[in-house]
């Protein structure tokens, strides 16, 4: 069920594959860029910063075309932890997506996917937490963009997955 403060998002979706084809939807940079729409230049290892470019998912046409808007956007996220397939979470600035900002001095969230087991499949937790740390004037709108953007997102994975193989 999701739920929400000021300071955090949660969403979940429970997802019809096996739990090692989840995990490699969500840790693998080539096959994490495609649905979530980003190219990365770099692997996914803890405590190490990984450029990315916005480029468009390739799970949902209609979802491209909004990410076009921010096509070619650069921006970074540092790999937290990569417990093998549990949780995944990585560091970032939501919202950075004005390439005149200098975000690098926020404070950053911190963006967590978790798996479960259960009787349907493997439940896929996003949480994202640590808004109320954000300056006040980017505070409400990075939340309320990412409340949406993560109902999105579960729901991208769950269709690249259906085309990929689940």
């Amino acid at each position: 069920m999701p739920t929400s403060t000021t300071d955090r998002i949660e969403k979940s979706i429970v997802l019809r594959a096996t739990r090692a084809r989840v995990w490699r939807a969500l840790t693998d940079p080539t096959e994490f860029g495609a649905w979530f729409g980003m190219r990365f230049d770099d692997p996914f290892v803890p405590g190490q910063r990984v450029r990315a470019t916005i480029v468009g998912t390739t799970a949902d046409p209609e979802v491209a075309k909004l990410q076009a808007a921010h096509a070619g956007l650069r921006f970074d996220l540092v790999i937290d932890r990569i417990e093998p397939q549990r949780l995944f979470s990585f560091r970032w600035h939501p919202g950075a997506v004005d390439p005149h900002v200098d975000y690098s001095h926020e404070p950053t969230t911190l963006v967590e996917f978790a798996l479960d087991e259960v009787a349907e499949g493997i439940r896929v937790t996003v949480i994202e937490s640590g808004f109320d740390r954000l300056p006040l004037a980017r505070r409400a709108a990075a939340f309320a963009q990412n409340e949406q953007g993560w109902a999105l997102v579960v729901t991208l994975l769950a269709k690249h997955l259906a085309a990929h193989g689940a």
